[in-house]
């Protein structure tokens, strides 16, 4: 009897190319495409590491001719994103508590987002969704979600997966977004970096306000400048908030709730400037990157962003606060493996070297916890 497989439509979907499945694998190129031709069958290892690389059970992959595989019935999602769902729309899942969480996936030029399942369907008026799921094993203890809108989050992913075989979903979102998301028990861990402008410090009164006494813990993930970021070279010398207000200047702003619209608000303020003289005000980008990225597309002359973010495509950068950026996470989480391992690897030299020289960031903070 024949085999038939499913193994290019699941590595298709899981957006996974044949050459970087075969390196996985330990194998080559060729013998996927043949294993996806049905020219080859593979023998148990391969077939159990192949299951194993893409989240998936060995018949998921692979069954007898003439076997029809049993329809998974969608499982109903808590969706956490910034804009609204859509049919087909991939998602990264996590249980948080009671929850299972979902998290819009997002493509990478030249691949297909990694996704653990797609939406069937999804409620306008909820944040409820109806989910295809790939694989069952969702409920998974070295799983991790994290929100918030630090570029320099990606390195310590990279790092919990490499090292400490963490899965991490990683939510792009506003610091008060972040926040919000953690209070209601839809996170493991949020990202701020919010100011309290009467004291001037970074996220703990926002915490403290929050939260209950002893309900969060916060911890430093480090110190980064955020500032202006300009077309290379900075062909119109922008130089502060106050050329923002030039007829030839366009910006590109952050979502309401974001720490850097908070930072170009103040600003603005400092330098006399109303938010509607500035051209591109109500434009939004969501996140440091998406906002850096409009700017070397040249669709805005400026935004206000990490020094990373200008770093990762080599924009122009005129520095205006340094910030601490900080972990927050519910005290019920704290002993969980994913978090413990992610807190573990904080006081490791090896993610503080990458964030210093890749991220441009001043970790002598880094890992120190701030309130329990």
């Amino acid at each position: 009897m024949e085999t038939r497989t499913q193994l290019k439509e699941i590595r298709e979907q899981r957006g996974v190319s044949a050459a970087r499945l075969a390196k996985l694998a330990g194998t080559s190129r060729q013998t996927i495409y043949a294993i996806e031709a049905g020219d080859y069958v593979p023998n148990t290892a391969l077939a159990l590491q192949l299951a194993k690389i893409l989240e998936v059970k060995v018949e998921d992959l692979f069954r007898l001719e003439g076997e029809t595989a049993e329809p998974s019935v969608p499982i109903s999602v808590d969706l956490i994103a910034g804009g609204p769902a859509h049919k087909g729309q991939p998602v990264r899942l996590c249980r948080v508590g009671k929850l299972m969480v979902g998290v819009p996936a997002i493509p990478q030029p030249a691949m297909l987002p990694m996704a653990d399942g797609v939406i069937v369907d999804s409620s306008k008026r909820t944040s409820q969704a109806a989910v295809h799921v790939f694989q069952e094993d969702l409920d998974n203890e070295k799983r991790l979600l994290i929100a918030g809108c630090d570029p320099g989050i990606s390195l310590l992913v990279q790092h919990l997966a490499r090292f400490e075989d963490v899965d991490t979903v990683v939510a792009s979102s506003s610091s008060q977004q972040a926040l919000e998301w953690l209070r209601q028990g839809k996170i493991h861990v949020a990202g701020s970096h919010l100011r309290d402008l009467p004291s001037g410090e970074y996220n703990l009164p926002v915490v403290r306000r929050m939260f209950g006494k002893g309900e969060a813990k916060v911890v430093t993930f480090a110190i980064w400048e955020q500032g202006l970021v300009l077309q290379p070279g900075n062909p119109k010398s922008i130089r502060g908030a106050g050329d923002l207000a030039r007829k030839n200047v366009s910006i590109i702003n952050r979502e309401k709730g974001a720490g850097s619209r908070d930072l170009l608000d103040q600003k603005l303020r400092e330098a006399g400037v109303a938010s509607d003289r500035v051209k591109g005000y109500e434009r939004v980008a969501y996140g440091h990157l998406p906002a850096a990225l409009a700017v070397s597309m040249r669709e805005a002359d400026c935004c206000i962003a990490t020094r990373s973010a200008a770093r990762a495509f080599g924009l122009s950068f005129v520095p205006l606060a340094t910030e601490r950026y900080d972990l927050v996470l519910r005290r019920q989480h704290a002993r969980l493996p994913a978090v413990q391992a992610l807190l573990d690897t904080l006081n490791r030299a090896a993610i503080r070297r990458k964030l210093e020289l890749l991220a441009g960031y001043d970790t002598s903070h880094t890992g120190e916890v701030l309130l329990t």
